[in-house]
């Protein structure tokens, strides 16, 4: 009888560790690197292989833009000062704004159009205009973030795009964004402007918490394929400021989920927080000597189902999302038993913003800041067209990728303010510029705002009931003609 009991208790053993086996080789070996700080005092609230060394991608441009806020700050520029777009910076990979060489944009322009649109362009153009070329601004980056105490950073270009010296760490930008936080409080603005406004194209930011969840205020994300999706963001609630670090998430949608659990837990009151060990002060955690992890094949396989890119929308990856939450909470059900239980709906569902007018050349003066706000609203069928732009842009935001390969278009429009309004009060005929395949339906359609991202495919497809309703009146001029007796007593 004991030997029976004996031998069936091996089997269970067996049995237990082949399927607890099989469950850690179902979970991703490398679950990224996240961090949550208290913004105030420094606290580290929670802390996942926040010292790993990691590949920044555009989470970069925090620097790019601390770097020039300090020189707005010490006076050696202004907001308004100009800086020329160089062949270096209009040569950058997308993200970008696609700005012709010697096209002049101020400082304030210039960092709107970064932090929103993630415009690589742009942080070339700051570097350029600040450090005398990208080296040695890139080599003044490294040494003021050892200042702040970044000492796992280096830099070697100020937007991010993939580069073997190109690193940080979750710690790291933690420290970055409380310095700007406590430096520059009165430009947190640029951290969280909800969109801009070009020409007639409106570009959400990319920070998939703004507008989404309660407080958040900032701040940068970031994509490259070796770095997976990163994500730096705020939230100020009831005086409690805290920021949240999030890299290597295998999605957009990943990233801004867990920014948002990890941020709700720290507003949450935690009736088991003495079970838990102090963290620290996030300047105290130990960096580790380590090469950064290179997720280019998990994230841009060929197992995806269609390319990754910093501006994924949050649910067109739904699959991909499910299958990684559920992973993620397979191996984090244990380290999570002592945290405050959270709302499983964090996000909201994008509503309408206020865009902020982003344009080329001098700084511009209000009455004419308000005509470039306008020109939208001119178009009678404004609001509609809005509604139909957002909710496009929201679910195909990768088209704001593919845009800046027309920058004739936007330096017709911006580049030269005194024909800015000719242009904008005939929508068609830049239309039919920019399409002339389109010309024999424009005159056609005057309700079709020309900032609206229909392509010619989805109109061949499907045509607006207008286009159908014309092309069914036209067909019985066409069979009128060959029998004029027949329709003239008709007509009297």
């Amino acid at each position: 009888m004991y030997a029976m009991t004996s031998f069936r208790a091996q089997m269970l053993g067996i049995a237990f560790g082949i399927g607890a086996t099989a469950v850690l080789a179902a979970t991703p070996a490398w679950s990224g690197s996240s961090i949550l700080i208290d913004a105030d005092s420094g606290k580290v609230l929670r802390a996942d292989n926040a010292t790993y060394p990691w590949y920044p991608a555009s989470t970069t441009k925090l620097m790019t833009l601390y770097m020039t806020l300090s020189a707005v700050r010490d006076n050696r520029i202004t907001f308004d000062t100009l800086f020329t777009v160089s062949r270096n910076a209009n040569l950058q990979a997308p993200t970008k704004m696609g700005l012709p060489v010697g096209t002049q944009v101020t400082v304030d322009n210039a960092l709107k159009m970064m932090m929103v649109k993630s415009a690589n362009d742009m942080a070339v153009l700051l570097a350029e205009g600040i450090g005398g070329s990208v080296d040695d601004f890139a080599q003044q980056m490294t040494d003021t973030a050892h200042k702040l105490g970044m000492s796992e950073s280096n830099f070697v270009n100020p937007n991010g795009l993939p580069a073997d010296g190109q690193i940080t760490s979750a710690r790291d930008l933690a420290i970055l964004a409380r310095a700007l936080i406590r430096e520059f409080p009165d430009y947190s603005f640029y951290w969280h402007v909800p969109a801009i406004k070009f020409g007639r194209r409106i570009v959400r930011n990319y920070n998939p918490l703004l507008g989404r969840y309660p407080g958040a205020d900032g701040m940068k994300t970031g994509f490259i394929c070796a770095s997976g999706f990163n994500l730096v963001a705020t939230a100020t609630r009831n005086n409690k400021h805290l920021i949240a670090v999030v890299l290597g998430a295998p999605s957009g949608a990943v990233r801004a989920i867990k920014a948002a659990e990890m941020l709700e837990s720290g507003f949450s009151q935690n009736p088991l927080s003495w079970l838990t060990p102090s963290l620290g002060m996030v300047d105290a955690l130990t960096p580790m000597d380590v090469a950064p992890p290179n997720l280019s094949e998990q994230t841009c396989g060929k197992h995806r189902k269609r390319p990754a890119a910093e501006d994924e929308d949050m649910d067109a990856d739904s699959d991909n999302t499910q299958a990684a939450a559920s992973a993620s909470e397979t191996r984090s059900l244990l380290l999570s038993a002592l945290r405050a239980p959270t709302n499983p709906v964090l996000l909201s569902d994008l509503g309408p913003v206020m865009p902020v007018v982003v344009y080329t050349g001098p700084t511009r003066s209000p009455s004419q800041l308000a005509t470039l706000s306008s020109d939208v609203a001119a178009d009678p069928d404004n609001t509609k067209k809005k509604t139909k732009h957002k909710a496009t842009a929201t679910a195909t935001p990768a088209a704001d990728e593919t845009e800046p390969e027309k920058p004739a278009n936007k330096k017709s429009v911006v580049a030269k303010p005194t024909d800015a309004k000719p242009t904008d009060a005939n929508p068609t005929d830049t239309k039919a510029t920019a399409k002339p395949t389109d010309t024999k339906t424009t005159a056609k359609k005057p309700s079709a705002g020309p900032w609206t991202p229909t392509s010619p495919s989805a109109l061949a497809a499907s045509p607006p009931p207008e286009l159908k309703t014309t092309a069914q009146a036209a067909a019985p001029k066409k069979q009128a003609k060959p029998k004029p007796p027949v329709a003239a007593p008709p007509a009297q």
